[in-house]
C-alpha cells in the first residue's frame, strides 16, 4: 500500500501534465524549447562517441574522423549566419547574427590547430558522411527559406517577411550552441583536467569557456527576440526547427565510427543467442505520474451513491461518496504518520558500511507494516464497488512518465534484443496496470500486482495479495529468474522509486532510482549504499573499460544510479 497525502486530488489533476514544467511561465522561448527537448540531449550524452571522448580513452581515428566531419558541419553554420543575416531588417539583430557568425569563424580557426595538433592532413579532403549531409542540408535549406509552408527569400516582399526566415534559421542553429555550452560545462565539472593528461582537455575547455557560453546565451537571446512578433502558427514552425536540429545533433554524434569497446548502449553489445536482457520496474510514480491509490480513491468517491440514494438491495453495500472522502482521508494521514514513524524505527543510529542482510532485516519491519495498512484498507470497506470498467478505463487513460511507454515500445518492438518486461507493484488492482500498458500497445509486459476480487464485475473489496511489501517483491524478482529454464545468461536493469524497490535495486546488475523520494535516500545511505547520478557512473565504468570487458554494474555491488527521466533510461539501455 501507498497512499500518497494527495490522494485525494482532483480527476483533471490526475489526468493532466505539462512537459515544460510548472515554472515554464518565467523562461524566454529558447528557454522552453531546450527544457521541452531535453530527451535529444540524453540521446547525444549517451552516445558511444561523447561518452568514450570524456572518459578520455576515446581513440584517436575516431576524433580526427569527428573533427574532420566537425569542419564541414561549421562551414555550413557560418554560411548560414550570413544568410540569416542578409533576411534580418533590425539593425541589432544583424550586427548581433554577425558577432556569432565570427565566433563560428573563430572556432573554425582552433579546429584548424587540432587538425595539426592530431596529425591531420589539411590538404586531404575528406567526404561528409549522411549524418552530416542531413545535418548541413537542413541548417542550409532552412537558412535560404525551403521550410514547409514558407516561401523562399527571393518571394518574399516585405522586410518583416524576410524576419520570419532569419528567425526559422536561428531557431535551427540554437539548440547545437545550448547542446555544445552544455556539454562543456557538464565535462568541465566531471573531467579532471588539471593535470593535462586528459587527450580532450582542449576539446572541453573550448566550448565550456565563457566566450562559447556567452554565445550561447547570445543565440537564444536572439531567437527571443525574434519571435516576439509571430504568430501561433510560425512559433509552430520554431520549435519544429529547433526540435529538428536537437535530432540531428545526436544523430551527428551517434553516427561516429567506434572500433572500441563502450559501456553504452546496453543493446548494442548484446547477444541475442546466449544473453537474455530481464527489464523489471515498479508502476506507481515509476511509470505513472499519479499514485494507483489515488486513482482507485478517485473512482470510488466520484461513483459512490450520496447519502440520501437508496441503493438497490442486490447490489455490495456501499459507503455514501462523504463517508468515503472522509474515511480515505483518515488512512491516508494514518499510513503517512506510521510510515514516516517505521522508517525512523529501522535505520541504524550512524552511517554503516553497505550490508545487505542488514538491510533486509530491517525492511522485514517496513513489511509488516505495509501488511497491516492494506489490512485496514479491506477491513475499511473503501474498495467495494468498484465497477471493472470503470477502472479498466482510468487505466487507458492513466499518463504515464514522459518517456516511459516509448522506452517500453522500443524494447517490445527491437528483434535484435532477447528482452522481457516485468511490473513489480504493490498497486491493488493489476488490472488497472494492464489497462495502462495496453492502451499503449504494450500488453506483452508482465505484471505481479495484488489483484481485487469481483462478482459480476463489481469488486468485493478484498484484495488478493501478492506483492505488499520489499520481501515480496525481491521473492518475486527471484521468483521470474529462476523460471527461465534455458542456458542465456540473464543481465538485470531494474527500476524503482520508493524505499519498496530497494532490495530488488541492489539484487539488479544494474539499479536505476527515478524521482526524488527523501525516505529512499535515507534508508539507503544509512545502510551504506551509494547513489551516483547515472552520466558520471557511465563516464567511471568507461575509464574502467578494457578490451572484451565492458559492463556497466553486478549484483549487490551496494551502487544505484539515479536519472532525472525515462529518455536517459533509454539512452543508456537502447541508444538512439
Amino acid at each position: 500500500m501507498a497512499i500518497p497525502p494527495k490522494l485525494l486530488s482532483s480527476s483533471a489533476s490526475i489526468a493532466t501534465t505539462s512537459s515544460l514544467g510548472s515554472n515554464s511561465a518565467d523562461h524566454g522561448l529558447a528557454a522552453k524549447l531546450w527544457i521541452k527537448f531535453r530527451r535529444e540531449l540524453h540521446f547525444a550524452m549517451y552516445t558511444p562517441f561523447l561518452v568514450s571522448l570524456a572518459s578520455g580513452n576515446l581513440k584517436a581515428d575516431t576524433f580526427r574522423h569527428y573533427i574532420a566531419q566537425d569542419a564541414h558541419f561549421l562551414k555550413a553554420f557560418a554560411h548560414a549566419y550570413e544568410l540569416a543575416e542578409e533576411c534580418a531588417d533590425d539593425d541589432d539583430a544583424k550586427l548581433a547574427i554577425a558577432d556569432l557568425r565570427k565566433a563560428v569563424l573563430e572556432e573554425l580557426k582552433m579546429h584548424n590547430s587540432f587538425v595539426l595538433d592530431w596529425g591531420i592532413d589539411p590538404a586531404k579532403e575528406v567526404i561528409a558522411t549522411s549524418a552530416t549531409v542531413k545535418y548541413t542540408d537542413f541548417l542550409l535549406a532552412t537558412a535560404s527559406g525551403k521550410v514547409e509552408g514558407v516561401k523562399g527569400p527571393g518571394k518574399l516582399a516585405t522586410p518583416f517577411e524576410r524576419t520570419k526566415i532569419a528567425a526559422y534559421t536561428i531557431a535551427a542553429m540554437t539548440p547545437c550552441m545550448r547542446l555544445y555550452a552544455f556539454l562543456g560545462k557538464e565535462l568541465q565539472t566531471l573531467v579532471d583536467l588539471k593535470d593535462g593528461s586528459h587527450p580532450y582537455k582542449k576539446w572541453i575547455e573550448n566550448y565550456s569557456c565563457g566566450s562559447f557560453q556567452a554565445s550561447a546565451f547570445q543565440t537564444e537571446d536572439l531567437l527571443d527576440k525574434l519571435s516576439v512578433s509571430l504568430t501561433g502558427e510560425e512559433l509552430d514552425i520554431i520549435e519544429k526547427l529547433y526540435h529538428q536540429g536537437m535530432k540531428h545533433e545526436a544523430e551527428f554524434f551517434y553516427a561516429q565510427p567506434l572500433d572500441q569497446p563502450t559501456v553504452v548502449p546496453f543493446a548494442k553489445d548484446h547477444n541475442h543467442d546466449g544473453d537474455r536482457l530481464v527489464i523489471f520496474s515498479d508502476f506507481d510514480l515509476t511509470c505513472t505520474v499519479v499514485d494507483s491509490s489515488a486513482i482507485l480513491a478517485e473512482i470510488a468517491i466520484v461513483t459512490a451513491p450520496k447519502s440520501d440514494q437508496p441503493q438497490p438491495e442486490n447490489q455490495i453495500a456501499r459507503m455514501s461518496s462523504a463517508e468515503l472522502r472522509n474515511t480515505w482521508g483518515l488512512l491516508s494521514t494514518q499510513y503517512t504518520e506510521e510510515y514516516e514513524q517505521c522508517i525512523e524505527s529501522v535505520l541504524p543510529p550512524e552511517k554503516v558500511e553497505f550490508n545487505y542482510e542488514a538491510l533486509c532485516k530491517a525492511l522485514e519491519q517496513l513489511s509488516d507494516f505495509e501488511r497491516r495498512a492494506n489490512t485496514r484498507v479491506i477491513e475499511s470497506g473503501v474498495l467495494k464497488g468498484l465497477n471493472l470498467e470503470d477502472i479498466k478505463r482510468a487505466g487507458e487513460r492513466l499518463i504515464l512518465q514522459d518517456g516511459c511507454s516509448n522506452f517500453f515500445q522500443k524494447i517490445n518492438g527491437n528483434d535484435k534484443l532477447n528482452s522481457t518486461v516485468h511490473v513489480l507493484s504493490y498497486c491493488w488492482c493489476g488490472d488497472l496496470i494492464r489497462s495502462a500498458f495496453s492502451s499503449g500497445g504494450l500488453g506483452v509486459v508482465s505484471v505481479h500486482a495484488n489483484e481485487l476480487t469481483f462478482q459480476e464485475s463489481i469488486s468485493t473489496g478484498e484484495i488478493v495479495k501478492k506483492v505488499e511489501s520489499p520481501m515480496d517483491k525481491v521473492e518475486a524478482f527471484h521468483h521470474i529468474l529462476k523460471n527461465y529454464k534455458d542456458d542465456n545468461k540473464n543481465f538485470t536493469v531494474y527500476i524503482g522509486d520508493s524505499v519498496g524497490d530497494l532490495l530488488c535495486l541492489l539484487q539488479a546488475d544494474v539499479g536505476i532510482v527515478i524521482g526524488s523520494s527523501s525516505s529512499l535516500r535515507t534508508v539507503g545511505s544509512r545502510f551504506g549504499v551509494s547513489f551516483v547520478p547515472l552520466f558520471p557512473g557511465v563516464l567511471q565504468r568507461q575509464r574502467e573499460c578494457i578490451e572484451g570487458s565492458c559492463s556497466m554494474g553486478k549484483s549487490l555491488s551496494g551502487t544505484l544510479y539515479t536519472v532525472s527521466s525515462w529518455s536517459e533510461i533509454h539512452a543508456l539501455i537502447l541508444g538512439w
